[in-house]
């Protein structure tokens, strides 16, 4: 088995974790999180291309992890970009926006009037740390907004994220180390002309990524509606991909709103547990760099401050898998016509690995997965490196996967 690396607590302590999987005992008494009260959608409505993401069957996947149904909703497309996140980079734009402005929100009808009401602030710069995807989310809505972005990625960021970055007219500097320095030298320029866009949190930071969580609730909205529409009932199983948590929190916030929701199960690579690692030590700890999965989202050596107190009470589980699991996720997943990149099927490598490798008939039980089991996955990105994709879903020898 793949063991998941030493790790220091804030108090200085040296603490290894002792598995890569965990059962949370504390979920089935956690309150319901509050629901915020803001609604993206109506911004997000706003922006070019919207219109909500397919919720696709994945009938072949489905039947290999021997469940009656596989859900997978597809953000693979998201108006026009490769990945979810500009669903949380326009709200908290629009929200530090309007915050830099002295108001409570922005009142639009239109981009077009949007760009009016932000007018004032320019020149103004965007800044954000990424692995790939939420840097282009950043970059994508400065130009909307008539902005001009800076954003920060940890040196080995593949060349084809860094030129979809730079193909948004965004300034992309390279930081030596992982994501979390990246993270710093973002957090460094924060000041009267730029706004630091991140979605992951520190003390004294903590609205905007707030406000990146609330972002995402536009694609629980959709799924809703959707299954509302199809006559079908809710899923009993969610599986989230976790990097820094705050997708995270975002489908604990709107599955846990009610009692008798479904189960949660968190996934993240076993090269960047830091979320695992936090909930083993039951308390938030960083894990040293490098963060080096192919799964290149979820590379965080750090959980968010503001997605802690959701994440760590409202999974019912999570388990730490392998690149070569992931690797196989995208082939099952590309089995059912759908294009996952390495993230966006890390939901189906936990899934695939608990089901089929050694050690995850005790997880099996405690989230009820069998033969009744309807499950919902996110496929958060699609081929954002196409080279690597195609290169991994034509690979034909069979993985020998960690046990």
């Amino acid at each position: 088995m793949v063991q998941c690396p030493t790790v220091l607590s804030a108090s200085g302590t040296i603490y290894m974790p002792d598995s890569r999987i965990f059962l949370n005992r504390a979920s089935s008494t956690a309150a319901p999180p509050a629901q915020p009260s803001s609604n993206p959608l109506a911004l997000h409505q706003l922006l070019p291309g919207y219109a909500p993401t397919p919720l696709l069957s994945a009938p072949h996947l489905a039947a290999r992890l021997g469940v009656r149904a596989v859900l997978v909703k597809d953000e693979s497309a998201r108006m026009g970009l490769p990945a979810f996140k500009i669903l949380g980079a326009s709200w908290a734009s629009a929200c530090a926006l309007a915050r830099r402005l002295g108001q409570p929100t922005l009142h639009a009808a239109s981009l077009a009037e949007l760009r009016d009401q932000i007018a004032p602030l320019r020149p103004l710069t965007l800044a954000a740390a990424t692995d790939g995807n939420h840097g282009r989310a950043v970059a994508h809505i400065a130009r909307l907004f008539g902005l001009n972005a800076h954003i920060f990625v940890p040196e080995g960021t593949t060349q084809a994220r860094i030129d979809a970055i730079a193909s948004e007219g965004a300034q992309v500097t390279i930081v030596p180390g992982g994501y979390d320095a990246a993270v710093a030298a973002s957090a460094a320029l924060a000041g009267p002309r730029c706004l630091v866009i991140s979605d992951t949190s520190w003390p004294g930071y903590e609205d905007t990524p707030r406000d990146v969580i609330a972002g995402y609730r536009t694609i629980f909205t959709e799924i809703d509606a959707e299954l509302v529409q199809r006559g079908e009932p809710a899923p009993d199983l969610v599986v989230v991909q976790i990097g820094v948590g705050a997708l995270a929190a975002a489908v604990i916030q709107h599955y846990r709103a009610a009692p008798g929701g479904p189960r949660i199960l968190g996934v993240e690579p076993t090269q960047a547990a830091c979320v695992l690692a936090s909930l083993q030590a039951g308390d938030l700890v960083s894990i040293p760099a490098p963060q080096d999965s192919i799964m290149a989202g979820l590379n965080c050596g750090t959980p968010s401050l503001v997605a802690w107190p959701d994440v760590s009470t409202g999974l019912d589980a999570l388990i730490a898998t392998d690149d070569e699991w992931a690797r196989e996720a995208m082939r099952a997943l590309a089995r059912d016509g759908i294009v996952a990149g390495e993230t966006g099927a890390a939901g189906a490598a936990g899934l695939l690995d608990i089901v089929e490798s050694g050690d995850g008939a005790a997880l099996r039980a405690a989230l009820e997965l069998g033969p009744h089991s309807r499950v919902l996955l996110l496929c958060t990105e699609g081929a954002t490196d196409p080279e690597a994709y195609q290169q991994i879903v034509t690979e034909t020898t069979p993985c020998a996967h960690a046990s």
